[in-house]
Protein backbone atom coordinates (compact mmCIF):
# COMPACT_ATOMS: atom_id res chain seq x y z
CA UNK A 1 0.00 0.00 0.00
CA UNK A 2 2.64 2.31 1.52
CA UNK A 3 4.72 1.17 -2.06
CA UNK A 4 1.61 2.50 -4.25
CA UNK A 5 1.13 5.83 -2.61
CA UNK A 6 4.76 6.54 -3.49
CA UNK A 7 4.72 5.27 -6.95
CA UNK A 8 1.64 7.86 -7.68
CA UNK A 9 3.15 10.62 -5.83
CA UNK A 10 6.51 9.93 -8.16
CA UNK A 11 4.07 9.39 -11.19
CA UNK A 12 2.45 13.07 -10.54
CA UNK A 13 5.45 14.67 -9.84
CA UNK A 14 7.00 13.23 -12.91
CA UNK A 15 3.20 14.68 -15.22
CA UNK A 16 4.19 17.73 -13.30
CA UNK A 17 7.13 18.26 -14.46
CA UNK A 18 6.80 17.31 -17.82
CA UNK A 19 3.92 19.61 -18.06
CA UNK A 20 6.12 22.44 -16.86
CA UNK A 21 8.26 21.08 -18.84
CA UNK A 22 5.77 21.85 -21.77
CA UNK A 23 4.45 25.17 -20.58
CA UNK A 24 8.37 26.69 -20.53
CA UNK A 25 8.93 25.35 -23.97
CA UNK A 26 5.69 26.50 -25.63
CA UNK A 27 6.39 30.44 -23.74
CA UNK A 28 9.55 30.54 -25.35
CA UNK A 29 9.04 29.22 -28.18
CA UNK A 30 6.35 32.22 -28.15
CA UNK A 31 9.14 34.80 -27.07
CA UNK A 32 11.88 33.76 -28.99
CA UNK A 33 10.49 32.15 -32.54
CA UNK A 34 12.50 32.91 -35.79
CA UNK A 35 10.02 35.41 -36.73
CA UNK A 36 10.40 37.53 -33.49
CA UNK A 37 13.81 37.62 -33.01
CA UNK A 38 15.35 39.53 -35.66
CA UNK A 39 12.42 41.78 -34.27
CA UNK A 40 13.26 41.86 -30.75
CA UNK A 41 16.93 41.95 -31.87
CA UNK A 42 16.35 44.94 -33.52
CA UNK A 43 14.80 46.47 -31.02
CA UNK A 44 17.24 45.87 -27.93
CA UNK A 45 20.37 47.53 -30.02
CA UNK A 46 17.96 50.71 -30.96
CA UNK A 47 17.56 50.87 -27.23
CA UNK A 48 21.24 50.18 -26.79
CA UNK A 49 22.66 53.18 -29.71
CA UNK A 50 19.38 55.94 -29.74
CA UNK A 51 20.00 56.72 -26.29
CA UNK A 52 23.93 57.21 -27.03
CA UNK A 53 23.89 58.75 -30.53
CA UNK A 54 20.49 60.84 -30.70
CA UNK A 55 20.20 63.81 -29.58
CA UNK A 56 17.05 66.54 -28.20
CA UNK A 57 16.18 69.75 -29.77
CA UNK A 58 17.88 71.47 -27.66
CA UNK A 59 21.07 69.55 -28.22
CA UNK A 60 20.91 67.19 -24.42
CA UNK A 61 21.56 63.79 -25.43
CA UNK A 62 18.32 61.64 -25.43
CA UNK A 63 20.11 59.22 -22.84
CA UNK A 64 19.64 61.92 -20.11
CA UNK A 65 15.94 60.99 -20.59
CA UNK A 66 16.03 57.20 -22.12
CA UNK A 67 18.27 55.62 -20.78
CA UNK A 68 20.03 53.02 -22.77
CA UNK A 69 19.06 49.21 -22.27
CA UNK A 70 22.70 48.73 -20.74
CA UNK A 71 21.96 51.20 -18.13
CA UNK A 72 18.94 49.50 -17.04
CA UNK A 73 20.31 46.65 -17.05
CA UNK A 74 23.04 47.33 -14.39
CA UNK A 75 20.34 49.43 -12.38
CA UNK A 76 18.01 46.53 -12.55
CA UNK A 77 20.97 44.69 -11.13
CA UNK A 78 21.60 47.04 -8.36
CA UNK A 79 17.73 47.24 -7.18
CA UNK A 80 17.69 43.13 -6.76
CA UNK A 81 20.73 43.30 -4.92
CA UNK A 82 21.19 46.53 -2.90
CA UNK A 83 17.10 47.70 -2.94
CA UNK A 84 14.86 44.38 -1.84
CA UNK A 85 13.61 44.74 -5.31
CA UNK A 86 12.61 41.46 -5.42
CA UNK A 87 10.56 41.81 -1.86
CA UNK A 88 8.64 44.23 -3.46
CA UNK A 89 7.60 42.33 -6.46
CA UNK A 90 6.38 39.60 -4.41
CA UNK A 91 4.53 42.35 -2.29
CA UNK A 92 2.91 43.46 -5.15
CA UNK A 93 2.17 39.92 -6.58
CA UNK A 94 0.35 38.84 -3.25
CA UNK A 95 -2.21 42.15 -3.64
CA UNK A 96 -2.73 41.12 -7.19
CA UNK A 97 -3.21 37.63 -6.85
CA UNK A 98 -5.67 38.34 -3.96
CA UNK A 99 -7.66 40.81 -5.95
CA UNK A 100 -7.73 38.65 -9.08
CA UNK A 101 -8.53 35.91 -7.96
CA UNK A 102 -11.55 37.55 -5.62
CA UNK A 103 -12.75 38.62 -9.07
CA UNK A 104 -12.44 35.51 -10.76
CA UNK A 105 -14.95 33.59 -8.31
CA UNK A 106 -17.30 36.52 -7.73
CA UNK A 107 -17.35 36.97 -11.36
CA UNK A 108 -17.56 33.71 -12.97
CA UNK A 109 -20.69 32.60 -10.81
CA UNK A 110 -22.38 35.84 -11.39
CA UNK A 111 -21.79 36.08 -15.11
CA UNK A 112 -22.96 32.57 -15.36
CA UNK A 113 -26.27 32.75 -14.05
CA UNK A 114 -27.03 35.88 -15.49
CA UNK A 115 -26.52 34.05 -19.07
CA UNK A 116 -28.19 30.68 -17.38
CA UNK A 117 -31.86 32.69 -15.95
CA UNK A 118 -33.36 35.37 -17.64
CA UNK A 119 -34.98 36.53 -14.36
CA UNK A 120 -31.58 36.79 -12.98
CA UNK A 121 -30.54 38.85 -15.59
CA UNK A 122 -33.35 41.44 -15.55
CA UNK A 123 -32.64 42.18 -11.96
CA UNK A 124 -28.70 42.35 -12.22
CA UNK A 125 -27.35 43.29 -15.27
CA UNK A 126 -28.71 46.37 -15.29
CA UNK A 127 -26.92 47.16 -12.15
CA UNK A 128 -23.41 46.47 -13.41
CA UNK A 129 -24.38 48.36 -16.73
CA UNK A 130 -24.48 51.48 -14.89
CA UNK A 131 -21.44 50.78 -12.54
CA UNK A 132 -18.97 49.48 -15.29
CA UNK A 133 -18.53 52.39 -17.75
CA UNK A 134 -16.94 54.36 -14.38
CA UNK A 135 -13.34 54.04 -14.79
CA UNK A 136 -11.66 51.73 -11.61
CA UNK A 137 -9.02 55.15 -11.17
CA UNK A 138 -12.40 57.53 -10.86
CA UNK A 139 -13.14 55.04 -7.80
CA UNK A 140 -9.31 55.82 -6.27
CA UNK A 141 -10.78 58.67 -3.64
CA UNK A 142 -13.98 56.89 -2.36
CA UNK A 143 -12.46 54.05 -1.87
CA UNK A 144 -9.36 55.31 0.36
CA UNK A 145 -12.36 57.26 2.37
CA UNK A 146 -14.20 53.97 2.96
CA UNK A 147 -10.86 51.54 2.97
CA UNK A 148 -8.35 54.04 4.37
CA UNK A 149 -4.48 53.53 3.02
CA UNK A 150 -3.80 49.68 3.47
CA UNK A 151 -4.29 46.02 1.51
CA UNK A 152 -8.36 46.66 1.85
CA UNK A 153 -8.04 49.45 -0.97
CA UNK A 154 -5.54 48.15 -3.01
CA UNK A 155 -6.88 44.82 -2.94
CA UNK A 156 -10.51 46.23 -4.04
CA UNK A 157 -8.74 48.49 -7.10
CA UNK A 158 -7.24 45.17 -8.37
CA UNK A 159 -11.05 43.78 -7.69
CA UNK A 160 -12.81 46.00 -9.32
CA UNK A 161 -10.46 46.47 -12.53
CA UNK A 162 -10.39 42.99 -13.11
CA UNK A 163 -14.15 41.90 -12.23
CA UNK A 164 -15.92 43.86 -15.00
CA UNK A 165 -14.56 41.85 -18.22
CA UNK A 166 -14.93 38.14 -16.37
CA UNK A 167 -18.39 39.38 -15.69
CA UNK A 168 -19.78 40.69 -18.77
CA UNK A 169 -17.71 37.75 -21.05
CA UNK A 170 -18.76 34.91 -19.13
CA UNK A 171 -22.12 36.25 -19.17
CA UNK A 172 -22.31 36.64 -23.03
CA UNK A 173 -20.31 33.44 -23.70
CA UNK A 174 -23.08 31.58 -21.45
CA UNK A 175 -25.64 33.48 -22.66
CA UNK A 176 -24.92 32.73 -26.45
CA UNK A 177 -24.12 28.55 -25.91
CA UNK A 178 -25.35 26.69 -28.75
CA UNK A 179 -29.04 25.57 -28.02
CA UNK A 180 -28.31 22.20 -29.54
CA UNK A 181 -26.16 21.21 -27.02
CA UNK A 182 -28.54 22.48 -24.30
CA UNK A 183 -31.19 19.44 -26.23
CA UNK A 184 -28.79 16.94 -26.29
CA UNK A 185 -28.13 17.06 -23.01
CA UNK A 186 -31.99 17.71 -21.95
CA UNK A 187 -33.00 14.65 -23.91
CA UNK A 188 -30.26 12.19 -22.01
CA UNK A 189 -32.10 13.75 -18.38
CA UNK A 190 -29.46 16.29 -17.26
CA UNK A 191 -31.05 18.65 -14.54
CA UNK A 192 -30.03 22.52 -15.11
CA UNK A 193 -27.80 22.27 -12.24
CA UNK A 194 -25.87 19.72 -14.77
CA UNK A 195 -26.50 21.60 -17.73
CA UNK A 196 -24.55 24.81 -16.33
CA UNK A 197 -21.64 22.67 -14.72
CA UNK A 198 -21.20 20.49 -18.10
CA UNK A 199 -22.50 22.88 -20.24
CA UNK A 200 -22.84 26.26 -20.50
CA UNK A 201 -19.89 26.28 -18.42
CA UNK A 202 -17.39 24.41 -20.79
CA UNK A 203 -18.92 26.25 -23.71
CA UNK A 204 -17.81 29.22 -22.54
CA UNK A 205 -14.47 28.26 -21.28
CA UNK A 206 -12.67 29.72 -23.99
CA UNK A 207 -14.48 33.04 -23.04
CA UNK A 208 -13.63 33.29 -19.84
CA UNK A 209 -10.03 32.46 -20.14
CA UNK A 210 -9.89 35.51 -22.39
CA UNK A 211 -11.55 37.69 -20.16
CA UNK A 212 -9.31 36.62 -17.36
CA UNK A 213 -6.42 37.79 -20.07
CA UNK A 214 -8.39 41.48 -20.19
CA UNK A 215 -8.75 41.35 -16.22
CA UNK A 216 -4.68 40.59 -15.72
CA UNK A 217 -3.84 43.62 -18.04
CA UNK A 218 -6.37 45.52 -16.31
CA UNK A 219 -5.55 44.44 -12.88
CA UNK A 220 -1.97 45.21 -13.05
CA UNK A 221 -2.87 48.79 -14.03
CA UNK A 222 -5.07 49.27 -10.79
CA UNK A 223 -1.86 47.65 -8.66
CA UNK A 224 0.00 50.19 -9.49
CA UNK A 225 -2.65 52.77 -9.27
CA UNK A 226 -3.27 51.60 -5.85
CA UNK A 227 0.00 51.15 -4.69
CA UNK A 228 0.71 54.98 -5.73
CA UNK A 229 -1.55 56.24 -3.69
CA UNK A 230 -1.64 53.85 -0.15
CA UNK A 231 1.44 51.86 0.21
CA UNK A 232 4.95 52.14 1.31
CA UNK A 233 5.88 48.81 -0.86
CA UNK A 234 5.57 46.85 -4.25
CA UNK A 235 6.05 47.83 -7.65
CA UNK A 236 4.10 51.02 -7.61
CA UNK A 237 5.53 52.65 -5.32
CA UNK A 238 9.36 52.01 -5.94
CA UNK A 239 7.77 53.22 -9.95
CA UNK A 240 6.39 56.35 -7.91
CA UNK A 241 9.44 56.62 -5.40
CA UNK A 242 11.74 56.75 -8.75
CA UNK A 243 8.95 59.47 -10.35
CA UNK A 244 9.52 62.31 -7.22
CA UNK A 245 13.14 61.63 -7.31
CA UNK A 246 13.64 61.57 -10.92
CA UNK A 247 15.17 58.22 -11.50
CA UNK A 248 14.35 57.29 -15.04
CA UNK A 249 16.74 53.90 -14.60
CA UNK A 250 14.52 52.79 -11.92
CA UNK A 251 11.47 54.31 -13.55
CA UNK A 252 11.98 52.17 -16.82
CA UNK A 253 13.50 49.04 -14.42
CA UNK A 254 9.61 48.94 -13.05
CA UNK A 255 7.67 48.94 -16.35
CA UNK A 256 10.17 46.36 -17.77
CA UNK A 257 9.03 44.20 -14.88
CA UNK A 258 4.86 44.56 -14.90
CA UNK A 259 5.23 44.00 -18.57
CA UNK A 260 7.58 40.48 -18.16
CA UNK A 261 4.67 39.60 -15.49
CA UNK A 262 2.11 40.46 -17.63
CA UNK A 263 3.75 38.48 -20.47
CA UNK A 264 4.15 35.67 -18.08
CA UNK A 265 0.43 35.32 -16.98
CA UNK A 266 -0.75 35.85 -20.15
CA UNK A 267 1.22 32.38 -21.15
CA UNK A 268 0.08 31.01 -18.60
CA UNK A 269 -3.71 31.58 -19.32
CA UNK A 270 -2.79 30.63 -22.72
CA UNK A 271 -1.35 27.30 -21.53
CA UNK A 272 -4.40 26.78 -19.27
CA UNK A 273 -6.77 27.05 -22.40
CA UNK A 274 -5.22 24.59 -23.84
CA UNK A 275 -5.34 22.27 -21.59
CA UNK A 276 -8.68 23.26 -21.27
CA UNK A 277 -10.50 24.10 -24.35
CA UNK A 278 -8.86 21.49 -25.99
CA UNK A 279 -10.63 21.96 -29.89
CA UNK A 280 -8.34 25.07 -29.97
CA UNK A 281 -5.31 22.91 -29.63
CA UNK A 282 -4.64 22.85 -33.34
CA UNK A 283 -5.61 27.21 -34.23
Amino acid sequence: MLKTTHQKIRGTIRLGLRELGYFFKGAAGNLFSREFIPVLTLFLVAWELLPRTMTMPDGRPIGNLVPPLSAVAVTFWDMVTNRGFLGDVADSMGKFFLGLGIAIVTAIPIGTLMGWNISIRKRVLPLFQLLSPIPPPAWVPLTIIIFGVGLPMQTFLIFLGAFYPILFNTYQAVKDTDPRYLASARIFGASELTLILRVYFWHAIGAIIMSVKTGVAIGLVMLVIAEMYGGRTGIGYVLNEAKDYFRIPQMVVCMVTLGLIGWFLIEVLKFVELKAAVWKGGR
